[in-house]
Protein backbone atom coordinates (compact mmCIF):
# COMPACT_ATOMS: atom_id res chain seq x y z
CA UNK A 1 0.00 0.00 0.00
CA UNK A 2 2.92 2.30 0.73
CA UNK A 3 4.29 1.61 -2.74
CA UNK A 4 0.99 2.65 -4.31
CA UNK A 5 0.94 5.99 -2.49
CA UNK A 6 4.60 6.63 -3.26
CA UNK A 7 4.16 6.00 -6.98
CA UNK A 8 0.98 8.09 -7.02
CA UNK A 9 2.78 11.01 -5.37
CA UNK A 10 5.66 10.71 -7.86
CA UNK A 11 3.17 10.57 -10.73
CA UNK A 12 1.38 13.76 -9.66
CA UNK A 13 4.70 15.56 -9.10
CA UNK A 14 5.95 14.55 -12.59
CA UNK A 15 2.64 15.66 -14.14
CA UNK A 16 3.03 19.14 -12.69
CA UNK A 17 6.67 19.36 -13.85
CA UNK A 18 5.76 18.14 -17.34
CA UNK A 19 3.02 20.74 -17.73
CA UNK A 20 5.30 23.55 -16.54
CA UNK A 21 8.24 22.51 -18.75
CA UNK A 22 6.07 22.27 -21.87
CA UNK A 23 4.49 25.65 -21.21
CA UNK A 24 7.89 27.31 -20.71
CA UNK A 25 9.26 26.22 -24.09
CA UNK A 26 9.13 28.56 -27.04
CA UNK A 27 7.60 27.38 -30.27
CA UNK A 28 9.77 26.64 -33.31
CA UNK A 29 8.58 28.51 -36.36
CA UNK A 30 5.30 29.45 -34.79
CA UNK A 31 4.75 32.43 -37.06
CA UNK A 32 2.70 32.36 -40.26
CA UNK A 33 5.72 31.79 -42.48
CA UNK A 34 6.62 28.66 -40.51
CA UNK A 35 3.21 27.16 -41.26
CA UNK A 36 3.81 27.44 -45.03
CA UNK A 37 7.39 26.17 -45.05
CA UNK A 38 9.09 29.48 -44.38
CA UNK A 39 12.29 29.83 -42.37
CA UNK A 40 14.68 28.44 -44.96
CA UNK A 41 17.38 27.25 -42.60
CA UNK A 42 15.10 25.00 -40.54
CA UNK A 43 14.30 21.41 -41.43
CA UNK A 44 10.80 19.88 -41.27
CA UNK A 45 10.96 19.18 -37.53
CA UNK A 46 12.94 22.20 -36.43
CA UNK A 47 16.63 22.99 -36.35
CA UNK A 48 19.19 20.30 -35.59
CA UNK A 49 21.01 22.42 -33.07
CA UNK A 50 21.85 21.17 -29.61
CA UNK A 51 18.84 20.32 -27.45
CA UNK A 52 18.05 22.89 -24.81
CA UNK A 53 17.70 22.16 -21.11
CA UNK A 54 13.90 22.43 -21.31
CA UNK A 55 13.61 19.88 -24.14
CA UNK A 56 15.80 17.42 -22.18
CA UNK A 57 13.62 17.97 -19.09
CA UNK A 58 10.51 17.36 -21.21
CA UNK A 59 11.91 14.05 -22.46
CA UNK A 60 12.91 12.90 -18.97
CA UNK A 61 9.57 13.96 -17.45
CA UNK A 62 7.64 12.20 -20.24
CA UNK A 63 9.59 8.95 -19.69
CA UNK A 64 9.03 9.07 -15.92
CA UNK A 65 5.35 9.89 -16.50
CA UNK A 66 4.88 6.84 -18.76
CA UNK A 67 6.73 4.51 -16.40
CA UNK A 68 4.74 5.70 -13.39
CA UNK A 69 1.49 5.29 -15.34
CA UNK A 70 2.37 1.70 -16.19
CA UNK A 71 3.48 1.05 -12.60
CA UNK A 72 0.21 2.40 -11.21
CA UNK A 73 -1.81 0.25 -13.59
CA UNK A 74 0.14 -2.86 -12.55
CA UNK A 75 -0.19 -2.08 -8.85
CA UNK A 76 -3.91 -1.41 -9.09
CA UNK A 77 -4.62 -4.69 -10.92
CA UNK A 78 -2.71 -6.68 -8.29
CA UNK A 79 -4.74 -5.25 -5.45
CA UNK A 80 -7.74 -7.43 -4.70
CA UNK A 81 -10.92 -5.51 -5.17
CA UNK A 82 -13.36 -6.13 -2.38
CA UNK A 83 -17.05 -5.70 -2.42
CA UNK A 84 -18.96 -4.23 0.46
CA UNK A 85 -21.11 -7.34 0.56
CA UNK A 86 -18.18 -9.77 0.91
CA UNK A 87 -17.80 -9.02 4.60
CA UNK A 88 -21.43 -9.65 5.50
CA UNK A 89 -22.66 -13.01 6.71
CA UNK A 90 -25.80 -14.31 5.11
CA UNK A 91 -28.46 -15.15 7.61
CA UNK A 92 -31.34 -17.12 6.22
CA UNK A 93 -34.58 -16.74 8.08
CA UNK A 94 -36.45 -20.02 8.35
CA UNK A 95 -40.07 -19.48 9.30
CA UNK A 96 -41.31 -21.50 12.26
CA UNK A 97 -43.84 -23.79 10.61
CA UNK A 98 -43.95 -26.49 13.26
CA UNK A 99 -47.21 -25.22 14.82
CA UNK A 100 -48.93 -24.97 11.43
CA UNK A 101 -47.65 -28.38 10.39
CA UNK A 102 -48.96 -29.92 13.62
CA UNK A 103 -52.41 -28.39 13.02
CA UNK A 104 -52.54 -29.77 9.49
CA UNK A 105 -51.35 -33.15 10.67
CA UNK A 106 -54.01 -33.18 13.40
CA UNK A 107 -56.77 -32.38 10.89
CA UNK A 108 -55.55 -34.99 8.43
CA UNK A 109 -55.28 -37.74 11.03
CA UNK A 110 -58.75 -37.66 12.51
CA UNK A 111 -60.08 -40.80 14.06
CA UNK A 112 -63.56 -42.02 13.10
CA UNK A 113 -64.82 -40.84 16.49
CA UNK A 114 -63.54 -37.30 15.85
CA UNK A 115 -65.11 -37.28 12.40
CA UNK A 116 -68.48 -38.32 13.83
CA UNK A 117 -68.30 -35.53 16.45
CA UNK A 118 -67.51 -32.90 13.81
CA UNK A 119 -70.42 -34.08 11.66
CA UNK A 120 -72.77 -33.84 14.67
CA UNK A 121 -71.49 -30.34 15.45
CA UNK A 122 -72.13 -29.22 11.87
CA UNK A 123 -75.64 -30.75 11.90
CA UNK A 124 -76.52 -29.09 15.20
CA UNK A 125 -75.32 -25.73 13.86
CA UNK A 126 -77.38 -26.07 10.70
CA UNK A 127 -80.54 -27.03 12.71
CA UNK A 128 -80.05 -24.08 15.06
CA UNK A 129 -80.04 -21.63 12.14
CA UNK A 130 -83.43 -20.82 10.59
CA UNK A 131 -84.09 -22.29 7.19
CA UNK A 132 -83.12 -19.68 4.63
CA UNK A 133 -85.29 -21.30 1.89
CA UNK A 134 -88.51 -19.64 3.14
CA UNK A 135 -89.03 -16.22 1.60
CA UNK A 136 -88.71 -13.31 3.96
CA UNK A 137 -91.96 -11.45 4.65
CA UNK A 138 -92.39 -8.41 2.45
CA UNK A 139 -92.35 -5.13 4.26
CA UNK A 140 -95.78 -3.57 4.59
CA UNK A 141 -96.07 -0.29 2.89
CA UNK A 142 -98.12 2.32 4.62
CA UNK A 143 -100.39 4.25 2.34
CA UNK A 144 -102.09 7.29 3.67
Amino acid sequence: MLLFYTVTTLHVFVCIILVLVVLLQTGKGADLAGAFGGGGTQTAFGSRGPASFLSKMTTIAAIIFMLSSMGLSLISTQRASKSVLEGTVEETVVPDTTAAEEEIADENELTPEQIRRKVEELESKSQAQPNSEEPAPAPESESQ
